[in-house]
């Protein structure tokens, strides 16, 4: 029991491999809830079960399992000064480019234009909260402690990937997107700043999308 133990608060050994269990934990739980998202529906309102999945789930996970602060996965301000320097310099380049996206890409508008009913900023807000908490905070501040700046580029493989099915051109520019977001997650020591500019990008692009803006 105490060998086991000691394993537990370190790394265990499977035939002759070393894994650190926390990393191994976040990854298949994190894949897990991904994949629970998509065969599964639990409410009327898509964004309270991703609140539910990817934001209180690995919340509890830090608290309860891991026995961590959370602000050691990026929740908390951070550094602030930095961080809204960079959030308006980002959406300062990016709206534009968007705008021209989402006002002339009919897949774009097509895949958008259904969700301007949907009670915006409030619907963006809760659909992305759990969603940068648990790629921006979980995975970004565990897999760069643990594998350096290569954990930016590992956590932005499945950001990339639960894209698929969204618009092609918007789906192929994430693996970038995401190692962007995380760095920024990583250089502001919280998960607040990537998120305010997904929320950001996401409540514009249905905005365009919907001809809000005539």
């Amino acid at each position: 029991m105490g060998t086991f133990r000691t394993e537990l608060m370190g790394n265990f050994h499977q035939g002759g491999l070393r894994f650190d269990w926390k990393v191994t934990g976040i990854t298949v739980i994190s894949t897990l809830l991904l994949i629970v998202e998509n065969y599964h529906i639990f409410s009327p309102w898509k964004p309270f079960d991703r609140t539910i999945l990817y934001l209180l789930f690995p919340m509890a996970f830090i608290l309860l399992v891991f026995r961590e602060d959370p602000r050691n996965y990026g929740f908390q301000i951070g550094e602030w000064k930095v961080g809204l320097l960079i959030t308006m310099a980002a959406l300062l380049v990016i709206l534009p480019v968007l705008w021209f996206l989402a006002s002339r890409d009919q897949s774009m508008r097509s895949y958008y234009q259904p969700l301007l009913n949907q009670g915006l900023p409030v619907y963006t807000f809760f659909d992305l909260l759990g969603w940068e908490f648990m790629f921006r905070g979980w995975l970004t501040f565990a897999y760069v402690r643990k594998f350096g700046p290569e954990g930016l580029w590992l956590q932005a493989v499945p950001f990339a990937l639960a894209h698929i099915g969204k618009p092609e051109i918007e789906t192929l520019s994430t693996i970038f997107g995401g190692f962007v977001f995380g760095w920024i997650a990583w250089r502001t020591r919280s998960f607040l700043y990537p998120f305010i500019i997904h929320w950001a990008i996401f409540t514009f692009v249905v905005l365009v999308a919907g001809g809000a803006f005539g």
